[in-house]
Protein backbone atom coordinates (compact mmCIF):
# COMPACT_ATOMS: atom_id res chain seq x y z
CA UNK A 1 0.00 0.00 0.00
CA UNK A 2 1.14 3.46 -1.06
CA UNK A 3 2.23 6.04 1.64
CA UNK A 4 -0.69 8.20 0.10
CA UNK A 5 -3.52 5.41 0.11
CA UNK A 6 -2.05 5.23 4.10
CA UNK A 7 -2.37 8.56 4.59
CA UNK A 8 -5.63 8.57 2.98
CA UNK A 9 -7.42 5.78 5.34
CA UNK A 10 -6.75 8.78 8.15
CA UNK A 11 -9.45 10.78 6.57
CA UNK A 12 -12.86 9.45 6.13
CA UNK A 13 -15.17 10.02 3.60
CA UNK A 14 -16.95 12.54 3.62
CA UNK A 15 -18.27 15.33 1.22
CA UNK A 16 -16.09 18.15 0.83
CA UNK A 17 -17.23 21.05 1.98
CA UNK A 18 -18.25 23.48 -0.81
CA UNK A 19 -17.09 27.02 -1.11
CA UNK A 20 -18.69 29.70 0.85
CA UNK A 21 -21.36 31.43 -1.21
CA UNK A 22 -20.61 35.38 -1.28
CA UNK A 23 -23.26 36.68 0.99
CA UNK A 24 -25.56 39.21 -1.01
CA UNK A 25 -26.21 41.85 2.04
CA UNK A 26 -28.93 45.31 1.78
CA UNK A 27 -28.25 48.47 3.61
CA UNK A 28 -31.26 49.90 4.38
CA UNK A 29 -29.73 53.71 5.72
CA UNK A 30 -28.70 56.99 5.31
CA UNK A 31 -26.08 57.94 2.84
CA UNK A 32 -22.39 60.19 3.89
CA UNK A 33 -21.02 62.40 1.44
CA UNK A 34 -17.50 62.17 3.45
CA UNK A 35 -17.52 58.28 3.21
CA UNK A 36 -16.93 57.36 6.68
CA UNK A 37 -20.30 56.63 8.00
CA UNK A 38 -24.26 55.27 6.61
CA UNK A 39 -24.38 53.53 3.46
CA UNK A 40 -20.65 54.38 2.63
CA UNK A 41 -19.51 52.33 5.22
CA UNK A 42 -22.16 49.42 5.35
CA UNK A 43 -20.65 48.66 1.47
CA UNK A 44 -17.02 49.26 2.57
CA UNK A 45 -17.70 46.92 5.15
CA UNK A 46 -19.92 44.33 3.20
CA UNK A 47 -17.08 43.98 0.61
CA UNK A 48 -14.26 44.20 3.42
CA UNK A 49 -16.21 40.90 4.66
CA UNK A 50 -16.74 39.18 0.96
CA UNK A 51 -20.37 40.33 0.85
CA UNK A 52 -21.66 41.57 -2.26
CA UNK A 53 -23.63 45.02 -0.93
CA UNK A 54 -26.59 46.59 -1.97
CA UNK A 55 -28.02 49.80 -0.89
CA UNK A 56 -31.46 51.33 -0.05
CA UNK A 57 -31.29 55.38 0.74
CA UNK A 58 -33.30 56.52 3.49
CA UNK A 59 -31.93 59.84 3.88
CA UNK A 60 -29.51 62.42 2.33
CA UNK A 61 -26.95 64.02 5.04
CA UNK A 62 -24.77 67.02 4.34
CA UNK A 63 -22.10 66.14 6.76
CA UNK A 64 -18.36 65.33 7.14
CA UNK A 65 -15.80 64.77 9.61
CA UNK A 66 -16.87 67.17 11.74
CA UNK A 67 -20.97 66.81 12.22
CA UNK A 68 -23.94 66.96 10.13
CA UNK A 69 -25.26 69.94 9.02
CA UNK A 70 -28.22 69.14 7.24
CA UNK A 71 -30.78 66.65 6.87
CA UNK A 72 -32.77 65.88 3.80
CA UNK A 73 -35.59 62.80 4.01
CA UNK A 74 -36.89 61.27 0.52
CA UNK A 75 -40.61 60.63 0.47
CA UNK A 76 -41.04 56.84 2.28
CA UNK A 77 -42.84 55.68 -0.72
CA UNK A 78 -39.78 56.06 -2.86
CA UNK A 79 -37.56 54.05 -0.50
CA UNK A 80 -40.45 51.20 -0.51
CA UNK A 81 -39.95 51.46 -4.43
CA UNK A 82 -36.51 50.91 -4.34
CA UNK A 83 -37.01 48.18 -1.80
CA UNK A 84 -39.34 46.23 -3.63
CA UNK A 85 -36.88 46.72 -7.01
CA UNK A 86 -34.16 45.19 -5.20
CA UNK A 87 -36.21 41.99 -3.41
CA UNK A 88 -38.09 41.42 -6.50
CA UNK A 89 -34.85 40.43 -8.22
CA UNK A 90 -32.68 39.49 -5.92
CA UNK A 91 -32.43 37.40 -3.19
CA UNK A 92 -31.04 38.31 -0.07
CA UNK A 93 -29.03 36.81 2.60
CA UNK A 94 -29.14 39.69 5.37
CA UNK A 95 -30.31 42.97 5.66
CA UNK A 96 -28.48 45.65 8.07
CA UNK A 97 -31.00 48.59 8.53
CA UNK A 98 -29.57 51.97 9.62
CA UNK A 99 -30.33 55.58 9.99
CA UNK A 100 -34.33 55.76 9.14
CA UNK A 101 -35.41 59.37 9.82
CA UNK A 102 -38.38 59.69 10.66
CA UNK A 103 -41.75 57.74 11.24
CA UNK A 104 -43.17 57.86 7.60
CA UNK A 105 -39.68 55.65 6.54
CA UNK A 106 -39.95 53.62 9.37
CA UNK A 107 -42.85 52.34 8.86
CA UNK A 108 -42.15 51.87 5.24
CA UNK A 109 -39.04 49.40 6.30
CA UNK A 110 -41.83 47.74 8.61
CA UNK A 111 -44.28 46.97 5.82
CA UNK A 112 -41.29 46.16 3.88
CA UNK A 113 -39.96 43.26 6.30
CA UNK A 114 -43.63 41.99 7.19
CA UNK A 115 -43.96 41.36 3.30
CA UNK A 116 -40.35 40.39 2.39
CA UNK A 117 -38.97 38.37 6.04
CA UNK A 118 -35.61 38.18 4.84
CA UNK A 119 -33.98 35.72 6.79
CA UNK A 120 -31.53 37.70 8.68
CA UNK A 121 -31.74 41.22 10.28
CA UNK A 122 -29.13 43.59 11.86
CA UNK A 123 -30.70 46.99 12.92
CA UNK A 124 -28.43 49.31 13.86
CA UNK A 125 -30.98 52.33 15.50
CA UNK A 126 -28.97 54.93 14.58
CA UNK A 127 -30.31 57.89 17.07
CA UNK A 128 -27.32 59.20 17.98
CA UNK A 129 -23.58 60.42 15.87
CA UNK A 130 -20.34 59.96 17.31
CA UNK A 131 -20.07 63.71 17.23
CA UNK A 132 -23.69 63.75 19.08
CA UNK A 133 -25.97 65.14 16.92
CA UNK A 134 -29.55 63.62 16.71
CA UNK A 135 -30.28 61.74 13.70
CA UNK A 136 -33.95 60.54 14.44
CA UNK A 137 -36.43 62.83 15.26
CA UNK A 138 -37.56 62.36 19.00
CA UNK A 139 -41.44 62.22 17.32
CA UNK A 140 -39.63 58.78 15.45
CA UNK A 141 -39.20 57.05 18.97
CA UNK A 142 -41.89 54.91 19.21
CA UNK A 143 -42.32 53.94 15.42
CA UNK A 144 -38.75 52.86 15.77
CA UNK A 145 -39.55 50.72 19.46
CA UNK A 146 -42.33 48.78 16.91
CA UNK A 147 -39.27 47.89 14.46
CA UNK A 148 -36.90 46.16 16.75
CA UNK A 149 -38.51 43.12 17.13
CA UNK A 150 -38.65 42.33 13.55
CA UNK A 151 -34.14 42.35 14.10
CA UNK A 152 -32.14 39.51 14.82
CA UNK A 153 -29.70 41.88 16.28
CA UNK A 154 -30.06 45.06 17.51
CA UNK A 155 -26.72 47.16 17.64
CA UNK A 156 -27.08 50.17 19.58
CA UNK A 157 -24.25 52.39 21.16
CA UNK A 158 -24.71 53.36 25.01
CA UNK A 159 -26.23 56.61 24.42
CA UNK A 160 -29.11 54.65 21.79
CA UNK A 161 -29.45 52.12 24.38
CA UNK A 162 -30.73 54.75 27.44
CA UNK A 163 -33.23 56.27 24.42
CA UNK A 164 -34.65 52.88 23.66
CA UNK A 165 -35.17 51.87 27.47
CA UNK A 166 -36.14 56.04 28.80
CA UNK A 167 -33.12 55.55 31.28
CA UNK A 168 -29.78 57.39 32.00
CA UNK A 169 -26.76 56.24 30.17
CA UNK A 170 -25.12 53.37 31.52
CA UNK A 171 -21.89 54.72 33.43
CA UNK A 172 -19.96 51.35 33.21
CA UNK A 173 -19.90 47.90 32.13
CA UNK A 174 -22.01 46.29 34.44
CA UNK A 175 -24.68 48.94 34.11
CA UNK A 176 -24.48 48.30 30.13
CA UNK A 177 -25.05 44.93 30.30
CA UNK A 178 -28.16 45.40 32.39
CA UNK A 179 -29.70 47.92 30.43
CA UNK A 180 -28.66 45.11 27.43
CA UNK A 181 -30.90 42.42 29.27
CA UNK A 182 -33.83 44.63 29.57
CA UNK A 183 -33.53 45.78 25.82
CA UNK A 184 -33.16 42.13 24.59
CA UNK A 185 -36.15 40.91 27.25
CA UNK A 186 -38.70 43.74 25.67
CA UNK A 187 -37.97 42.71 22.29
CA UNK A 188 -37.19 39.16 22.27
CA UNK A 189 -33.81 39.67 19.94
CA UNK A 190 -30.55 39.18 20.42
CA UNK A 191 -28.29 42.80 21.94
CA UNK A 192 -24.93 43.94 20.95
CA UNK A 193 -23.85 45.65 24.24
CA UNK A 194 -20.94 48.01 22.80
CA UNK A 195 -18.25 49.17 25.34
CA UNK A 196 -16.47 51.61 23.30
CA UNK A 197 -18.25 54.84 25.04
CA UNK A 198 -17.30 53.92 28.01
CA UNK A 199 -14.44 56.08 29.89
CA UNK A 200 -11.54 54.24 31.66
CA UNK A 201 -8.65 51.80 30.84
CA UNK A 202 -10.90 48.85 31.24
CA UNK A 203 -10.55 47.90 27.98
CA UNK A 204 -13.26 47.97 25.01
CA UNK A 205 -15.24 44.64 25.48
CA UNK A 206 -18.71 43.78 23.64
CA UNK A 207 -21.25 41.59 24.70
CA UNK A 208 -24.12 39.64 22.67
CA UNK A 209 -27.45 39.66 25.36
CA UNK A 210 -30.23 37.37 24.85
CA UNK A 211 -32.77 36.29 27.87
CA UNK A 212 -34.82 33.36 25.66
CA UNK A 213 -32.14 31.24 24.53
CA UNK A 214 -31.34 31.78 21.42
CA UNK A 215 -27.68 32.11 22.70
CA UNK A 216 -25.63 29.02 24.10
CA UNK A 217 -25.83 32.00 27.02
CA UNK A 218 -27.37 34.94 28.45
CA UNK A 219 -24.13 37.03 27.91
CA UNK A 220 -21.53 36.00 25.84
CA UNK A 221 -18.57 38.85 26.47
CA UNK A 222 -16.03 39.58 23.59
CA UNK A 223 -13.37 41.33 25.12
CA UNK A 224 -10.84 43.92 23.63
CA UNK A 225 -8.50 46.71 23.61
CA UNK A 226 -8.99 50.38 23.81
CA UNK A 227 -7.40 51.95 20.27
CA UNK A 228 -6.56 55.45 21.19
CA UNK A 229 -7.71 57.38 18.46
CA UNK A 230 -10.44 60.37 17.51
CA UNK A 231 -10.86 58.43 14.48
CA UNK A 232 -14.25 56.75 15.16
CA UNK A 233 -16.45 58.34 12.52
CA UNK A 234 -18.55 55.17 11.30
CA UNK A 235 -17.59 52.63 13.63
CA UNK A 236 -21.01 51.49 14.82
CA UNK A 237 -22.32 51.39 10.87
CA UNK A 238 -19.58 49.47 10.03
CA UNK A 239 -19.58 46.51 12.67
CA UNK A 240 -23.17 46.32 12.07
CA UNK A 241 -23.10 45.70 8.48
CA UNK A 242 -20.04 43.42 9.03
CA UNK A 243 -22.04 41.55 11.84
CA UNK A 244 -24.79 41.05 8.93
CA UNK A 245 -22.42 39.80 6.29
CA UNK A 246 -20.28 37.39 9.27
CA UNK A 247 -23.49 36.01 9.96
CA UNK A 248 -24.91 35.33 7.03
CA UNK A 249 -21.43 33.68 6.07
CA UNK A 250 -21.11 31.35 9.40
CA UNK A 251 -24.33 31.30 11.22
CA UNK A 252 -23.26 31.87 14.83
CA UNK A 253 -23.51 35.25 16.54
CA UNK A 254 -20.42 34.63 18.94
CA UNK A 255 -18.08 33.64 16.07
CA UNK A 256 -19.68 36.28 13.69
CA UNK A 257 -18.44 38.75 16.40
CA UNK A 258 -14.88 37.12 17.45
CA UNK A 259 -14.27 37.45 13.57
CA UNK A 260 -15.78 41.05 13.54
CA UNK A 261 -13.85 42.37 16.94
CA UNK A 262 -10.17 42.38 15.25
CA UNK A 263 -10.70 43.36 12.43
CA UNK A 264 -12.50 46.37 13.62
CA UNK A 265 -9.74 46.98 15.93
CA UNK A 266 -7.13 47.04 12.91
CA UNK A 267 -9.19 49.31 10.93
CA UNK A 268 -9.56 51.99 13.94
CA UNK A 269 -5.86 51.42 14.83
CA UNK A 270 -4.69 52.43 11.04
CA UNK A 271 -7.39 54.80 10.62
CA UNK A 272 -4.88 57.85 10.73
CA UNK A 273 -3.02 56.38 7.38
CA UNK A 274 -6.66 57.69 5.79
CA UNK A 275 -5.88 61.29 6.50
CA UNK A 276 -9.40 62.11 6.07
CA UNK A 277 -10.78 64.57 7.36
CA UNK A 278 -10.25 67.53 10.44
CA UNK A 279 -12.51 66.04 13.03
CA UNK A 280 -13.46 62.56 13.72
CA UNK A 281 -12.02 60.58 10.59
CA UNK A 282 -13.30 57.50 9.20
CA UNK A 283 -11.92 53.95 9.82
CA UNK A 284 -10.01 52.12 7.70
CA UNK A 285 -12.07 49.51 5.89
CA UNK A 286 -9.40 48.03 4.30
CA UNK A 287 -6.22 47.85 5.91
CA UNK A 288 -6.10 44.22 5.48
CA UNK A 289 -5.94 44.55 1.61
CA UNK A 290 -3.11 47.20 2.33
CA UNK A 291 -1.22 44.59 4.48
CA UNK A 292 -1.55 42.16 1.68
CA UNK A 293 -0.38 44.65 -0.73
CA UNK A 294 2.90 45.14 0.97
CA UNK A 295 3.19 41.23 2.06
CA UNK A 296 2.71 40.75 -1.54
CA UNK A 297 5.55 43.25 -2.73
CA UNK A 298 7.82 42.03 -0.31
CA UNK A 299 7.53 38.33 -0.53
CA UNK A 300 7.10 38.62 -4.70
CA UNK A 301 10.43 36.80 -5.28
CA UNK A 302 11.65 33.74 -3.83
CA UNK A 303 12.02 33.87 -0.37
CA UNK A 304 15.12 32.80 1.28
CA UNK A 305 15.48 29.28 3.60
CA UNK A 306 14.06 30.18 6.47
CA UNK A 307 12.85 33.54 5.63
CA UNK A 308 8.92 32.96 5.34
CA UNK A 309 9.03 30.66 8.68
CA UNK A 310 10.88 33.89 10.43
CA UNK A 311 8.22 36.65 8.78
CA UNK A 312 5.48 34.00 9.78
CA UNK A 313 7.09 34.00 13.66
CA UNK A 314 6.88 38.03 13.85
CA UNK A 315 3.31 37.95 12.57
CA UNK A 316 2.33 35.53 15.77
CA UNK A 317 4.21 37.71 18.08
CA UNK A 318 1.42 39.67 19.31
CA UNK A 319 -0.72 36.13 19.67
CA UNK A 320 1.24 34.65 21.62
CA UNK A 321 1.61 37.98 23.61
CA UNK A 322 -2.12 37.83 24.34
CA UNK A 323 -2.01 34.06 25.13
CA UNK A 324 0.58 34.25 27.37
CA UNK A 325 -1.36 36.98 29.62
CA UNK A 326 -4.90 35.12 29.34
CA UNK A 327 -6.29 34.44 32.64
CA UNK A 328 -6.75 30.77 31.75
CA UNK A 329 -2.55 29.97 31.23
CA UNK A 330 -1.68 32.27 34.29
CA UNK A 331 -3.95 30.18 36.13
CA UNK A 332 -3.08 26.93 34.81
CA UNK A 333 0.29 27.33 35.06
CA UNK A 334 0.08 28.16 39.01
CA UNK A 335 -2.57 25.80 39.38
CA UNK A 336 -5.47 27.65 40.28
CA UNK A 337 -7.15 26.84 37.04
CA UNK A 338 -11.09 26.01 38.29
CA UNK A 339 -11.16 21.81 37.19
CA UNK A 340 -14.54 22.98 35.28
CA UNK A 341 -12.35 24.99 32.76
CA UNK A 342 -9.52 22.69 32.52
CA UNK A 343 -12.17 19.77 31.17
CA UNK A 344 -13.99 22.25 28.99
CA UNK A 345 -10.35 22.56 27.63
CA UNK A 346 -9.49 19.41 27.08
CA UNK A 347 -12.77 18.03 26.11
CA UNK A 348 -12.83 20.71 23.38
CA UNK A 349 -9.45 19.67 22.48
CA UNK A 350 -10.62 16.32 21.66
CA UNK A 351 -12.69 17.22 19.13
CA UNK A 352 -10.69 19.51 18.25
CA UNK A 353 -7.83 16.74 17.25
CA UNK A 354 -10.25 14.56 16.23
CA UNK A 355 -10.90 17.31 13.00
CA UNK A 356 -7.33 18.33 13.08
CA UNK A 357 -6.33 14.81 12.74
CA UNK A 358 -8.22 14.55 9.22
CA UNK A 359 -6.77 17.98 7.76
CA UNK A 360 -2.80 16.37 8.87
CA UNK A 361 -3.99 13.35 6.90
CA UNK A 362 -4.96 15.43 4.18
CA UNK A 363 -1.86 17.34 3.88
CA UNK A 364 -0.20 13.59 3.77
CA UNK A 365 -1.99 12.85 0.58
CA UNK A 366 -0.87 15.74 -1.33
CA UNK A 367 2.54 16.50 -0.05
CA UNK A 368 5.15 16.51 -2.68
CA UNK A 369 7.46 14.38 -1.50
CA UNK A 370 7.68 10.92 0.47
CA UNK A 371 9.31 12.38 3.81
CA UNK A 372 6.53 15.10 4.05
CA UNK A 373 3.97 12.60 3.54
CA UNK A 374 5.40 9.93 5.95
CA UNK A 375 5.67 13.23 8.29
CA UNK A 376 1.67 14.45 7.97
CA UNK A 377 0.58 11.16 8.48
CA UNK A 378 2.61 10.22 11.38
CA UNK A 379 1.53 13.12 13.40
CA UNK A 380 -2.29 12.36 12.20
CA UNK A 381 -1.94 9.26 13.51
CA UNK A 382 -0.28 10.92 16.81
CA UNK A 383 -3.62 12.97 17.01
CA UNK A 384 -5.98 10.27 17.62
CA UNK A 385 -3.33 7.61 19.44
CA UNK A 386 -1.43 9.85 21.68
CA UNK A 387 -3.17 12.82 22.60
CA UNK A 388 -6.28 11.85 22.26
CA UNK A 389 -5.65 8.99 25.03
CA UNK A 390 -4.04 11.81 27.52
CA UNK A 391 -7.53 13.60 26.98
CA UNK A 392 -9.31 10.64 27.54
CA UNK A 393 -7.10 9.91 30.88
CA UNK A 394 -7.79 12.92 32.49
CA UNK A 395 -11.08 13.23 31.45
CA UNK A 396 -12.18 9.61 32.94
CA UNK A 397 -15.10 10.30 35.47
CA UNK A 398 -15.15 13.79 35.04
CA UNK A 399 -17.94 15.76 32.84
CA UNK A 400 -17.14 17.92 30.29
CA UNK A 401 -19.41 19.71 27.42
CA UNK A 402 -19.06 17.46 24.54
CA UNK A 403 -20.12 19.40 21.58
CA UNK A 404 -17.70 21.61 19.69
CA UNK A 405 -18.07 25.04 21.06
CA UNK A 406 -18.27 28.31 18.65
CA UNK A 407 -14.15 28.36 18.66
CA UNK A 408 -13.69 24.53 18.27
CA UNK A 409 -16.07 24.69 15.20
CA UNK A 410 -15.15 27.66 13.41
CA UNK A 411 -11.13 26.31 14.05
CA UNK A 412 -11.98 22.88 12.50
CA UNK A 413 -14.25 24.72 9.38
CA UNK A 414 -11.25 27.06 8.98
CA UNK A 415 -8.95 24.10 8.74
CA UNK A 416 -11.37 21.90 6.61
CA UNK A 417 -11.70 25.01 4.38
CA UNK A 418 -7.90 24.82 4.25
CA UNK A 419 -7.51 21.43 3.26
CA UNK A 420 -10.07 21.95 0.00
CA UNK A 421 -7.96 24.83 -1.31
CA UNK A 422 -5.59 22.67 -3.41
CA UNK A 423 -2.96 24.39 -2.19
CA UNK A 424 -0.56 22.12 -0.15
CA UNK A 425 1.26 25.43 1.04
CA UNK A 426 -1.81 27.03 2.17
CA UNK A 427 -2.63 23.77 4.18
CA UNK A 428 0.18 23.26 5.98
CA UNK A 429 0.59 27.31 6.90
CA UNK A 430 -3.04 26.56 8.12
CA UNK A 431 -2.00 24.01 10.40
CA UNK A 432 1.39 25.48 11.91
CA UNK A 433 0.45 27.40 14.74
CA UNK A 434 -1.12 24.35 16.28
CA UNK A 435 2.65 22.60 16.41
CA UNK A 436 4.03 26.16 16.72
CA UNK A 437 2.33 28.17 19.23
CA UNK A 438 1.20 25.16 20.63
CA UNK A 439 4.82 23.95 21.35
CA UNK A 440 5.81 27.59 22.75
CA UNK A 441 2.97 28.53 24.99
CA UNK A 442 3.69 25.09 26.47
CA UNK A 443 7.27 25.45 27.08
CA UNK A 444 7.00 28.54 29.21
CA UNK A 445 4.22 26.73 30.82
CA UNK A 446 6.46 23.67 31.45
CA UNK A 447 9.62 25.96 32.53
CA UNK A 448 7.35 28.29 35.50
CA UNK A 449 6.43 24.52 36.46
CA UNK A 450 10.05 23.74 36.86
CA UNK A 451 10.63 26.56 38.05
CA UNK A 452 8.29 26.47 41.44
CA UNK A 453 9.84 22.87 41.81
CA UNK A 454 7.49 20.67 39.62
CA UNK A 455 5.07 20.37 42.97
CA UNK A 456 3.46 16.45 42.68
CA UNK A 457 0.39 19.17 44.62
CA UNK A 458 0.07 20.85 41.26
CA UNK A 459 -3.57 19.81 40.12
CA UNK A 460 -2.20 19.38 36.50
CA UNK A 461 1.25 18.28 36.90
CA UNK A 462 1.15 15.31 34.56
CA UNK A 463 -0.16 17.79 31.66
CA UNK A 464 2.68 20.64 32.76
CA UNK A 465 5.05 17.42 32.38
CA UNK A 466 3.93 16.32 28.73
CA UNK A 467 4.97 19.45 27.40
CA UNK A 468 8.55 18.64 27.81
CA UNK A 469 8.20 16.20 24.79
CA UNK A 470 11.16 16.31 22.44
CA UNK A 471 9.68 14.60 20.18
CA UNK A 472 6.66 17.13 19.91
CA UNK A 473 9.39 19.98 20.04
CA UNK A 474 11.01 17.94 16.77
CA UNK A 475 8.12 17.71 15.23
CA UNK A 476 7.01 20.97 15.75
CA UNK A 477 10.63 22.12 14.23
CA UNK A 478 9.75 19.62 10.89
CA UNK A 479 6.50 21.32 10.39
CA UNK A 480 8.44 24.86 10.53
CA UNK A 481 10.64 23.70 7.91
CA UNK A 482 7.92 21.94 5.52
CA UNK A 483 5.66 24.65 5.61
CA UNK A 484 8.95 27.40 5.18
CA UNK A 485 9.91 24.71 1.97
CA UNK A 486 6.13 24.88 0.23
CA UNK A 487 6.28 28.50 0.60
CA UNK A 488 9.77 28.60 -1.38
CA UNK A 489 7.91 26.71 -4.11
CA UNK A 490 4.94 28.61 -3.77
CA UNK A 491 4.11 32.02 -5.96
CA UNK A 492 3.71 35.30 -4.92
CA UNK A 493 -0.33 35.05 -4.57
CA UNK A 494 0.02 31.51 -3.19
CA UNK A 495 2.70 32.53 0.10
CA UNK A 496 -0.39 35.66 0.27
CA UNK A 497 -2.66 33.36 1.06
CA UNK A 498 -0.34 31.21 3.61
CA UNK A 499 0.23 33.73 5.49
CA UNK A 500 -3.89 34.83 5.70
CA UNK A 501 -3.99 31.15 6.41
CA UNK A 502 -1.33 31.39 9.48
CA UNK A 503 -2.48 34.50 10.62
CA UNK A 504 -6.21 33.15 11.01
CA UNK A 505 -5.71 30.01 12.40
CA UNK A 506 -2.94 32.02 15.16
CA UNK A 507 -6.03 34.21 16.30
CA UNK A 508 -7.97 31.09 16.40
CA UNK A 509 -5.17 29.49 19.05
CA UNK A 510 -5.72 33.09 21.16
CA UNK A 511 -9.81 32.29 21.17
CA UNK A 512 -9.39 28.33 22.13
CA UNK A 513 -7.03 29.19 25.44
CA UNK A 514 -9.73 31.45 25.93
CA UNK A 515 -13.00 29.80 25.15
CA UNK A 516 -13.08 27.88 28.98
CA UNK A 517 -13.06 30.79 30.52
CA UNK A 518 -16.02 31.62 28.53
CA UNK A 519 -18.30 28.56 28.52
CA UNK A 520 -17.03 26.58 31.18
Amino acid sequence: MSLVTTASSFLPAVPAPAAPRIPRVLAIAGSDPSGGAGIQADLKSIAAHGGYGMAAITALTAQNTRGVSAVHVPPADFLTAQLDAISEDISIDAVKIGMLGDSSVIDAVRSWLEKVRPALVVLDPVMVATSGDRLLQESAEAALQALLPYADLITPNLAELAILLKEPVAGNWAAALEQGKRLAAQTGTTVLVKGGHLDGDGGCPDALVNTVGLLAQDVVVVPGERVPTRNSHGTGCSLSSAMATVQARVGDWEAALREVKPWLQEALRTSADLDVGTGNGPVHHFHHVQQQTEDHARTGRVPAEGEFAAALRDAATADLETIHGLDFIKALADGSLPEQEFAYYLAQDALYLNGYSRVLARAAAIAPTEAEQLFWARSAQNCLDVESELHRTWLNGRTAKVTPGPVTKSYVDHLLAASVSGSYGVLVAAVLPCFWLYAEVGEALHAQFLAAGAPESHPYAMWLRTYADEEFAAATRQAIAHTDAAARAASPSERDAMTLAFRQSARYEVDFFDAPRLHA
